[in-house]
């Protein structure tokens, strides 16, 4: 199998918690599941670590742990670099893209009761992926997705259902923001919505 399917096979499981944090990753089983040698397992293993999805603990490779620090660190990151993707992204949406948007704010409010958190998390991803594109800054929308994949797991994490209508709050009103081209109230419900998920993934909200 090609190194690359690998790597995001593996890194799929990790964001979807069907490899849990802190689990160790053997290579002789990981090359068995994949039918490869251990060789391109490793060379897999070591772009994972790169980009902090795993960690090495004496001679094992582990799942990153899942904590306080970590949320903390890439809440600062995005903190600066989401708001001012944002901005570009009100500066440089076409007509098309616009029409996009209300196509998702649509798809926002079809929500119910009985979507998964999965569901949730996985559209909100998706839609904050649009949103990076429209920037038109392919490195900047990479490093946000990035981070934003690293959020999800704490998300799928919480052991309660996601409430839908407050999960979305500020991400609607971003939209309307982009719309009005209202660069103050984006960066006041971008903010907003960042330091609200962090309270909600720490069930401080």
């Amino acid at each position: 199998m090609d190194p690359d399917r690998i790597y995001a096979a593996l890194r799929k499981k990790i964001i979807h918690l069907e490899l849990a944090p802190e689990s160790v990753l053997n290579l002789s089983d990981l090359a068995k599941e994949f039918q490869v040698s251990r060789t391109p397992i490793k060379e897999v293993l070591i772009s994972l670590q790169a980009e902090e999805w795993i960690m090495r603990q004496g001679s094992h490779f582990i799942v990153t742990p899942l904590s306080l620090e970590r949320i903390r660190e890439i809440t600062e990151i995005r903190m600066v670099m989401e708001v001012q993707a944002n901005l570009w992204a009100m500066e440089r949406i076409t007509p098309i893209e616009s029409q996009r948007l209300n196509e998702l704010r649509a798809q926002i409010h079809a929500f119910d009761a009985t979507a998964s958190n999965q569901e949730i998390v996985d559209f909100d991803f998706d839609l904050h992926h649009f949103i990076f594109s429209i920037t038109k800054n392919a490195n900047l929308a990479r490093i946000l997705e990035r981070i934003l994949s690293h959020y999800l797991r704490f998300w799928l994490a919480i052991p309660r259902q996601i409430d839908h209508k407050d999960f979305f709050t500020e991400t609607l009103e971003l939209m309307d923001a982009i719309d009005q081209r209202d660069a103050g109230l984006i960066k006041e419900c971008t903010t907003s919505h960042i330091r609200n998920s962090v309270a909600q993934i720490m069930g401080t909200r």
